[in-house]
Order: C-alpha cells, then sequence, then structure tokens
C-alpha cells in the first residue's frame, strides 16, 4: 500500500485522531479544551455527514453528537467535568455517529478511570482521595440538584487531583478505533 491510500482510507477517522491529540495535549497543559477546537470539530463533522448522505446524514451527524453530548453532560452539570471535555465527544459523535461514540466514550470511561488510579497511587494520598470520593457519591445521592453540586464541586476543585479528561478521550477513543480496525 502507498502512503497515499494510507492517508486516504478512513480519512475522517485519521482527521477525528488528529484533532483528539491535538485536544488531549493542550487540556494536559492547560486542563482546558478550547472552543477554537471542538466548535469546528462538531460543525465540521455535520456538514461533512450531510455532503456525503444529505438530509440522513444530517440525521446521523446530529444523533452522533447527541450521543457524545448525553455522554458527559451529567458530569458536567455537576461540575466534574470540563465543557471543551464534553464538547470534543459530541465532535466525535458529528463526525463517526452515535454507535462509535458511544463506544468510544465507555472505553475512555475506563481509560480515565485508571488513569485516576494511577495519579492518586503516584501521589501516595489514597485515604483523601477515597473518602472525598466517598463524599462526593454521598452528595449525588442526597442532594441531587445539579446547581448546588456544581457549586460545591467549584468550591473544592482547588483542593482535588484534576484529571484533564481530553487525554483519556483521546486514548480510549483512539485504542477503541485501533481495535475496530477503523485506522488503516
Amino acid at each position: 500500500m502507498d502512503w497515499h491510500t494510507i492517508l486516504l482510507v478512513n480519512w475522517p477517522v485519521k482527521l477525528v485522531c488528529v484533532v483528539l491529540i491535538v485536544a488531549a495535549i493542550i487540556d494536559g497543559k492547560q486542563l482546558r479544551v478550547p472552543n477554537w477546537i471542538t466548535y469546528p470539530m462538531v460543525f465540521s463533522g455535520i456538514i461533512f455527514n450531510v455532503c456525503i448522505e444529505g438530509w440522513g446524514g444530517l440525521g446521523y451527524a446530529l444523533l452522533g453528537m447527541v450521543v457524545g453530548l448525553a455522554c458527559l453532560l451529567p458530569l458536567y452539570s455537576v461540575g466534574g467535568m470540563g465543557a471543551g471535555d464534553v464538547k470534543l465527544m459530541a465532535g466525535i459523535g458529528a463526525w463517526l455517529g452515535a454507535a462509535i461514540t458511544f463506544y468510544a466514550f465507555c472505553v475512555s470511561t475506563i481509560v480515565g478511570a485508571g488513569i485516576a488510579i494511577l495519579m492518586v497511587y503516584y501521589k501516595k494520598n489514597f485515604h483523601k482521595h477515597c473518602v472525598n470520593f466517598l463524599v462526593i457519591l454521598n452528595e449525588w445521592m442526597e442532594i441531587r440538584d445539579p446547581k448546588e453540586l456544581s457549586k460545591i464541586a467549584a468550591e473544592r476543585k482547588s483542593t482535588m487531583l484534576l484529571l484533564p479528561y481530553g487525554i483519556p478521550i483521546c486514548i480510549g477513543s483512539i485504542g477503541y478505533f485501533l481495535y475496530k480496525g477503523m485506522v488503516f
């Protein structure tokens, strides 16, 4: 296979991979995924799918975008995730559809949990983070008001070990794409 063929086969997946890598690098450095990455990713995914499939492509892209939003929006609404991470998943959905986005989210969740455990292990303060986790879980079960939970999370943020979630999204999604043979 020549390099032209390698680049052109499944090029939308490769483009999404490049965007995910850039977003992960920025998120790792700045603890945020900027809008100049997420909005163009979402809108270009919708436009691409409309150009390829017409109205059916619009439905495909919008459903994928909604699934991407729905996967992370609950955590965002209670202050447990940044808006850029949510929009990044929506961008994956706009380009690659609902099913792929959902499975990429599932793998990203496992990767994120693993990274979080490694971060806690590295910081050698397991007890503190375990107690924080139980406190947050208890708050979610008792308070149930997203605005109040978000306010509490904002107050607690400076004492928490923060995970730039663009990194697990990148690793998990690309890992899933590779596993499914979508990249090459």
